[in-house]
């Protein structure tokens, strides 16, 4: 009689354990995004609205650098740093021999397998590129050519994807000439899709390697 109380009490107190596991937690929530308190400000990420960043190291990706830098690697490669194309074009921003050579980058095999060294590669051809149309920047940045609105950015981007002087040959031909790339990408549609980025963190320098 002993032993079957013992058996009873015993499994009361392992179901009355177990169902204080499915008791619902006060913890406000709210669909896709975690909500903590902890300081009384309130953060939600991740967000598109800077408001939503207060007093954190965590950088808003809307209209800043790590929102450009994305948003043209999602459009040449979907964001792979293995990839290799047809042509030859190579890694996350699909650069080219001659490019990387620019930049102080020889050995194509390791620059395909380091994505630090694809990024360290992207914001210096950055650098590099804002030296050389440092004067088309200036001039045309907020005009209207051939309908497209010009941004610091727009002609970084156009860049990246036919070079400096395809976008010099843009602005001195008035918008009327302008390159496409072997798949038919326009400089263009570069200028129009990454229009409006903050880009002011990048210092022009004609002479940025990866090394600096």
């Amino acid at each position: 009689m002993i032993k079957k109380w013992y058996f009873y009490a015993s499994l009361v107190v392992i179901i009355t354990f177990l169902s204080l596991g499915f008791i619902p937690s006060e913890k406000e929530t709210k669909p896709w995004f975690h909500i903590e308190k902890t300081d009384g400000s309130e953060y939600v990420f991740p967000s598109i609205e800077k408001d939503d960043y207060p007093n954190t190291n965590v950088p808003y990706t809307g209209n800043h650098l790590i929102g450009f830098k994305e948003a043209v690697a999602f459009k040449e490669s979907q964001g792979k740093y293995r990839l290799v194309n047809s042509l030859g074009y190579m890694g996350k921003y699909q650069f080219g021999s001659k490019a990387l050579r620019a930049i102080g980058i020889n050995d194509n095999k390791a620059f395909l397998k380091d994505p630090a060294l694809q990024e360290k590669a992207f914001i210096a051809l950055l650098a590099k590129n804002k030296w050389i149309l440092r004067y088309e920047i200036q001039k045309y940045q907020g005009k209207i050519i051939s309908g497209i609105e010009i941004t610091e950015s727009g002609i970084l981007a156009a860049a990246h994807l036919g070079g400096a002087g395809s976008v010099k040959n843009f602005f001195k031909n008035k918008g009327n000439k302008h390159f496409r790339d072997a798949f038919g990408t326009s400089l263009k549609s570069y200028m129009r899709d990454f229009a409006g980025y903050d880009l002011s963190f990048i210092e022009a320098d004609n002479n940025a390697t990866v090394n600096d």
